[in-house]
Parts: structure tokens; sequence; C-alpha cells
């Protein structure tokens, strides 16, 4: 196995200068940044271009580059390109058809900013409003965390950084570029991001496999058996003690996470904002045409290269020698693909990476502090005082709360808690379980009423908060699959058994002669 020598200079020359040209864009559009409107959405006023990139970078983090890649390449091979599958047609392509025109238009004509604020507009229900808030916050935090270990994990391994030193640079870099820009900051960053991110994800997947004979060489050797994991796991040997729950197989596994990751952001309150930002319903189209390639290229690039890691380490206990941690005695799996990286991939593309995945994370974090932030300041604050009545305040409190929600994240990630995909798992299987169903209902059906969506949240969030601790961490991915698919029997159920929502309410929402 060849080992790279690494010049951390060179990086952190690099990484300071990518740093500089960010901040230089948080400064540019803090004179743009007049009201909430603009901190937070941009005043509607995106096209296609920006609101694509902002929708892809914020879905593809260092989650799905470090943890993601590593974890679930290895563990289920090119089985892993179903999620590809699932995340570029379900996650992208039906979510900007189906639902980004109709958002739109829906939360301009009740002039709803957040997932918060629109549920309580569309079911006229102020507690419903800060229950809402209140979930935003919660599991958006652990989420965050997710990204900063994952990048940490990166920094470490390239920049010769501690674990702890990392995190402290990404937080406050999160933290001072964000409160100065808000979301236009963001957006315009994201753009320059995507254009790194594409780059980067093409030239690192076309050379990993061209080491092993090119893409169609590669694949056909990836269908080997040999390197192929099987999706039955083996029953445990005689003795051994079955983990807690039901013994689901690979597949059930594999099916929940793809469900999670593609049917996840039609719900999670980042990416909806990217439909609230856009400037027309007739930049939808466009916007879906370009998110969507973006989406096959970067989860592509990121589960490929995963599963490419089989065709490379092929004495496990020896290869995994470097990544075995201390406490455990285990590999640590989310250290696979920083090591696979760096010893395996050229100096130079390793900073192209480098800066990729810095981009991805940058972005998720990014609008991770600012839709949490915005859950304390306009849901929470806003619930009690016309956020109108004083944009000024309202303005100060969504800067003080990005800087409380990147102290909060930090201190998870500090103490590593759990691994990344889990964090993440559960933070996407919480919120699609809470938001899917009243949000989805809300949008298409006018009979779903305010009863409806209590109990879909209720049912959403304690399904997957019940099951995670019944059955414990390696069901995680099936909880959050139950928990997101079964408040969308129960919303309708309960709403034919509640009484109408008002008339007005429903013209309102739904734009009807007379509103």
């Amino acid at each position: 196995m060849r080992q790279l020598i690494m010049n951390p200079i060179i990086y952190i020359t690099m990484v300071v200068l990518y740093v500089a040209i960010m901040l230089a864009v948080g400064y540019g559009c803090m004179k743009r940044t007049k009201n909430v409107g603009d901190f937070f959405l941009g005043g509607r006023t995106l096209g296609p271009w920006m609101s694509a990139f902002a929708y892809g970078t914020t879905y593809f983090s260092a989650v799905l580059f470090i943890g993601y890649a590593g974890k679930l390449g290895w563990g289920f091979g090119l089985h892993t390109l179903w999620i590809v599958l699932g995340n570029t047609v379900v996650g992208t392509l039906l979510a900007w058809l189906v639902l980004a025109g109709r958002t739109r238009d829906m939360t301009t004509r009740l002039n709803a900013m957040t997932m918060p604020e629109f549920l309580r507009a569309r079911y006229d229900s102020q507690p419903l409003q800060i229950v809402a808030a209140v979930v935003v916050f919660m599991f958006l935090v652990p989420y965050s965390a997710s990204v900063y270990m994952g990048l940490s994990y990166l920094f470490q391994k390239t920049l010769g950084l501690q674990y702890n030193e990392a995190l402290i640079f990404l937080a406050a870099l999160t933290g001072v570029y964000l409160v100065m820009g808000g979301y236009f900051a963001v957006a315009v960053s994201d753009f320059i991001r995507g254009i790194v991110e594409f780059g980067g994800v093409l030239l690192m997947v076309l050379l990993l496999a061209g080491m092993q004979g090119g893409l169609l060489t590669s694949f056909t050797r990836l269908l080997d058996h040999k390197h192929m994991p099987a999706l039955y796991p083996p029953a445990p040997p005689p003795g051994a003690m079955p983990p807690p729950g039901p013994h689901f197989s690979g597949w059930v596994v594999l099916l929940a996470l793809v469900l999670i990751t593609s049917f996840g952001p039609w719900a999670l309150p980042q990416m909806v904002q990217k439909f609230y930002s856009i400037r027309s319903k007739a930049d939808v189209k466009r916007a879906m045409i370009i998110a969507s390639l973006f989406a096959l290229f970067m989860s592509f690039g990121a589960y490929y290269s995963g599963a490419l890691t089989h065709l490379f380490f092929t004495d496990p206990k020896t290869d995994f020698a470097p990544l075995v941690d201390a406490a455990t005695k285990k590999p640590n799996l989310d250290l696979l693909m920083p090591h696979f990286i760096t010893t395996f991939v050229p100096t130079w593309l390793v900073l192209v990476i480098l800066l990729m995945v810095f981009s991805a994370s940058m972005s998720s974090l990014s609008s991770l502090v600012l839709v949490s932030s915005s859950a304390v300041a306009i849901d929470i604050y806003g619930a009690f005082v016309n956020r109108e009545a004083n944009p000024k305040r309202t303005m100060l409190l969504m800067r003080i709360f990005c800087a409380v929600f990147v102290a909060l994240s930090l201190l998870i990630a500090v103490s590593r808690v759990d691994v990344i995909v889990n964090l993440m798992v559960v933070a996407w299987g919480t919120l699609g379980g809470a938001f899917l169903a009243p949000y989805l209902y809300g949008l298409f059906w006018k009979r779903t009423t305010k009863a409806g969506a209590y109990a879909g949240m209720i049912v959403g969030v304690g399904t997957s908060v019940g099951l995670v601790a019944l059955w414990g961490k390696p069901h995680i991915p099936v909880a959050g699959a139950i928990a997101m698919f079964l408040p969308l029997l129960v919303v309708p159920v309960v709403s034919l058994l509640s009484k109408p929502p008002a008339p007005a309410l429903v013209a309102r929402a739904f734009g009807e002669p007379g509103t």
C-alpha cells in the first residue's frame, strides 16, 4: 500500500485562501441584507442556477462523502447505487417537480418563511408553530454535529490538525460567515462551491476507477462475489447474544436508507427552504433539471468511490489497522474515506477533494444553522411578537441564535456521542416523520385538518424516538423509515374524523377567488 507524503502547509494555504473568498462573499452580501426576508430567503429573488446549486450542496455534505461513502460503500458495495437512484429521481427530480412550484406559491400567499410558520398559517395554529420549531431545533443540532464530525476527520487526516482544533476552526468560520450575509451569502457561495464539488467528484471517480482499469472494468470487478458484500448477514455464532429488536436483513436496511435519504428532503426544513426562495414558478423547471444532474453526479461519485474501497483494501485485517479505535479495538469506518483518499489519491487531488468536501459541508452547515436559528427567532419569538413590527430585533435574534446553534453543535461533535451515519439518520427520520405528512397533505389536500397535522407530528416523532430507544442503533434506518411513512396513514384518517377546516382558511391557502 502506498502512503502519500502530505504537505500540510500547501493545504492550509489553499484552505485559508478559500475561506477568505467565502468571507468576502459574506461581507459583500451583508450590504444587501436589509430585513428578515433578505436574511432568511434572499428576498425570494434567486434564479434557477443558484436555487438548484443551493439545494444540491445542502443535500450532499461531509456526511455523504465521509460517513455514508465509507461505511455504506464498504458495507453494501455496489448495492449503494440504489441510494444514488433514489436520491436523484425521488430526492431531487420528483421533489422539484411535485413540491417546488406549489410550495413557492402557497408560502407567498401565507407570508410564511419557515416550515413551522407554514404549518401555523396553513392550519391556523400558533401552538403547532411552536411545537414544530422545537422539533426543528432539537433534531437539526445533532445533524449539524454529524457534518462537523465528518469534515473534522478529513481535516485531521490531511492538515495534521487535531480533531478538536478542526472543529473549533469550522465552527468559528460557519458562525462568522453566516452571521454576516444570511441566505443570500449562502446562495452566492453555494454556486462557487457547487462548481468545486462537481469538478472534485468527477476527478476523484475517474482517477480511482482508472487505477482499477477504468469505470467499466472496475464496475465488472465489483460485481464479482468476492467484492460484493452479501446483504443477508449470517446468523450470530452459537452462544452469542443477538442484538435487541427484530433481525432485519441487509436488503431491508438498504431499502430504509434509500427511503430516508430520498423522501427525507421532501420534508427537511433546510431543503424545503430552497423552494420558498426561488424567484418565480417559471424558474422551477430549469432548477429541477440542474439540481437533478448535480445530484446524479454527486451521489454516484460518493457511493461509487466508497464501493471501490473493496478493490483497494483486499486484506481488511491489515489494511484497516490504522483505523482501529483504541477503546473498542474495532475499525472506525468513519475514518475509512479519509484514510482511503490520503493513501491512494495523488497529493494535488487530495487538495481538490478536501476543498470539495469542505464546500459541501459549509453549504449544509450554513443552511442548518440558518434554519435552526429561525426556529427560535422567527417561529418561537415570532409566535408572540409580530416579526414585521420590529425587524431589527428579529434580525439581531437570528444572528445571535446562529452563534448559539453553532456552539451547541460543537459540543455534541466534541463529545463524539455517536457515529456520523447514525446521527444523520436519526435527524432525517425524525424530521421527516414530523413534517412529511402535514406538509405534503397541507399542500395538496384541502380537507387536511389541524388535528390531523398534530396527530401526524406526534406519531412521527414518537415512532422515531420510541423505536430507536427500543431497538437500538443497528435498527435506526428502519425506525426512521417507519416513522416517516406511518404519519402518511394517520393524517388523512384523523382529518376525516375531525371538523373540516374553515373555508376562508382553505381559500387563502389555495389562492381561491374571493381571498
